[in-house]
């Protein structure tokens, strides 16, 4: 009897192979992918500073063994930590994540690619401080925002046609792969050791996605990209070291990715890599809503304006239908009890609900004491979500990538006020012009909730003049956001 087991190592699987080259050797040459790197850079550590406000956040901080300090260790912004670059990247992580206010990009599968950051800004400084330390050359922000526009895309160009959500995985598997060919790249890893560790990050059991939905929906999906990028760069250090990966992790018949995670489904891929992600991403700019509910907030804004133009309120609401996409229908359209904020800000009908009630749609709107408010319940109860087909279309569009949302509102004595559509939110790249100074101001409102003025001036004087920041050391610049005295909050 023939014996099929035959145990002859294969070549490695070519997925890890394109992205340890691209990681490795393509050069970017796009001024657009570098001036969106540099906003979503002060965006997403402006996200990381406002979670700094919530203790639920903030009890995750800090080293695994209280009181530890690393010399030459990564420092974490906003708090006074120097950890260790595996710990480093999971409380950046963490922090930059925990109110879902950083960028998104929407395709087959969904994320959010500046999640990458928390191994990339560990990492970088971590290795800026022992080469500044040793009388060596830091890495640059310019390095770290090339790290940045690489993870996107390697992230990015993943999702657009691989749906890991239909079997049942979680986006951050996608963080995890980008954060350890970029990481990989920083640590110095050859081609060879950049795909072990690609394979490695595979090879790991990967987080399931119930977390994000009913009826386990909790705060494990703030903290999930925090554990993925953290997980990559202590892939990318054990590569190091010149341990063995696994060259057919995806296409091993049985054993590997695809049969035993993904259907026996290979990869596909819509193009190659580049810039493509960093240049069309979508910033979160005025509300701390899930993606796909981005534009269903906006119109309900312009509808509680009409209501108060009117003379009418929330209470005069018989009924609000939401026409949208398939992907909101499968994610945010949920009935029943919210339990919690993480399940709130995952729920379309509480995002629509508390625009058309107070006008306003804040990270605070998710906590408890606003939620215990009767009227979002009993409005939620009123709200129903309708897919449209040509909604669809447009958000698979690679020309177009809408988000779009249409809601209709009838008032309890029949009246219908007039449909309102929004199909880009403004954080879109049609919306670059009227979203880039929203931004900056979001960046500005961050900054004063942790430092002084005349601190918030010297990082804003930096953070805004392109060429001051790609020449900047990457250790100096996060000592910028290094505050003199930590609130107490970030030392528990």
């Amino acid at each position: 009897m023939t014996n099929l087991n035959i145990n002859a190592r294969p070549a490695p699987d070519a997925v890890l192979t394109d992205i340890a080259d691209y990681a490795l050797t393509y050069r970017i040459d796009s001024p657009l992918a570098y001036e969106t790197a540099r906003y979503c850079l002060i965006d997403t550590l402006g996200c990381g500073l406002e979670a700094l406000d919530y203790p639920a956040c903030t009890k995750l901080l800090g080293p695994i063994v209280p009181g530890t300090v690393v010399p030459h260790g990564a420092r974490v912004p906003g708090t006074s930590y120097q950890l260790d670059p595996v710990q480093a990247a999971f409380n950046i992580g963490a922090a930059i994540r925990w109110l879902d206010f950083n960028d998104c990009w929407l395709a087959a599968e969904w994320g959010h690619p500046s999640d990458n950051l928390g191994g990339i800004l560990a990492v970088a400084d971590w290795l800026s401080r022992r080469a500044a330390a040793a009388g060596r050359p830091p890495l640059l922000m310019r390095d770290v925002l090339t790290a940045m526009i690489k993870a996107h895309e390697i992230q990015g160009c993943l999702a657009l046609e691989n749906a890991f959500n239909k079997v049942g995985m979680d986006h951050v598997i996608l963080v995890k792969v980008a954060s350890t060919a970029v990481v990989g790249v920083l640590l110095g890893l050859t081609r060879e050791e950049i795909g072990n560790a690609l394979s490695l990050a595979f090879v790991d059991g990967q987080a399931l996605r119930t977390y994000r939905h009913a009826p386990n929906t909790g705060s494990r999906k703030s903290w999930a990209a925090g554990d993925a990028t953290s997980r990559a760069v202590r892939l990318a250090m054990i590569a190091k070291t010149g341990e063995m990966g696994c060259p057919s992790a995806l296409t091993a018949k049985t054993w590997g990715f695809y049969d035993a995670a993904f259907r026996g489904q290979p990869f596909r891929f819509q193009r190659a890599y580049g810039s493509y992600v960093m240049e069309n991403v979508l910033f979160k700019i005025s509300y701390p809503a899930e993606f796909h509910a981005q534009t269903a907030v906006e119109a309900a804004m312009a509808l509680h304006k009409t209501l108060v133009e009117i003379g009418r309120s929330s209470d005069d609401i018989a009924a609000v239908r939401i026409r949208t996409q398939e992907a909101c229908m499968r994610i945010i359209d949920k009935r029943g009890p919210l339990h919690n904020p993480a399940d709130r800000d995952h729920a379309i009908q509480y995002m629509v609900a508390v625009p058309l009630i107070f006008g306003r749609l804040t990270a605070a709107d998710y906590e408890d004491e606003v939620a215990a408010d009767p009227r979002i319940d009993a409005l939620r109860a009123k709200i129903t979500c309708v897919e449209d087909a040509a909604f669809t279309r447009d958000y698979h569009d690679p020309d177009k990538r809408s988000i779009a949302n249409a809601l209709t509102v009838t008032l309890k004595d029949g009246t219908e006020l007039p449909e309102v559509v929004v199909e880009y939110p403004i954080g879109h790249k049609r919306r670059r012009a009227e979203g880039m100074p929203l931004l900056e101001a979001k960046f500005r409102r961050n900054l004063a909730r942790r430092f002084a003025a005349d601190r918030q001036q010297r990082i804003l004087d930096v953070s805004l003049d392109p060429a001051r920041l790609n020449a900047m050391a990457v250790n100096d610049y996060v000592d910028l956001y290094v505050p003199d005295a930590a609130p107490k909050a970030t030392l528990e």
